[in-house]
C-alpha cells in the first residue's frame, strides 16, 4: 500500500486548506486512516483519525473545531479541511492507514497504523 498527501501550501492565518490522501491497494473497509503532523524540532502529532467500519471519527485537542476528516473507503481516499488555521498549524502533514479494526482510543496512537505517506508541507503565516 502507497499513500501519497497531497493539497499542502502556503496560506496565511484564518485561511482554510484541504488536505487528501490517496491510498493505492487493497481497501480496509475495517480499518482507519488518519493524519498527524510534525513541526520542525518538534516530534509528530495526532491530528484527526476516521474509522471506517462505522465512520467514528477522533480529532486532537489543538484542531477540535476546526478541523474535519472525511472520506471514501471505496476510493481508498481521505481528506483534512483545514479552517481558521494558525501559524500554530504550520507543520508536515503525513496520512496514515490501518488494515484491522481498532478502538476508539488507540486511534490516536502512531502505533495503530501500518502504512505511512511521504507528507505534505503545510505553512501558516501570520
Amino acid at each position: 500500500v502507497q499513500l501519497q498527501a497531497s493539497g499542502g501550501g502556503l496560506v496565511q492565518a484564518g485561511d482554510s486548506l484541504r488536505l487528501s490522501c490517496a491510498a493505492s491497494g487493497p481497501t480496509f473497509s475495517s480499518g482507519l486512516m488518519g493524519w498527524f503532523r510534525q513541526a520542525l524540532g518538534k516530534e509528530r502529532e495526532f491530528v484527526a483519525a476516521i474509522r471506517w467500519s462505522d465512520r467514528s471519527s477522533r480529532y486532537g485537542d489543538s484542531v477540535k473545531g476546526r478541523f474535519t476528516i472525511s472520506g471514501d473507503n471505496a476510493k481508498n481516499m481521505v481528506h483534512l479541511q483545514m479552517n481558521s488555521l494558525k501559524p500554530d498549524d504550520t507543520a508536515v502533514y503525513y496520512c496514515a492507514s490501518r488494515r484491522t479494526p481498532a478502538i476508539v482510543s488507540f486511534m490516536s496512537s502512531e502505533r495503530a497504523y501500518d502504512y505511512w505517506g511521504q507528507g505534505t508541507q503545510v505553512t501558516v503565516s501570520s
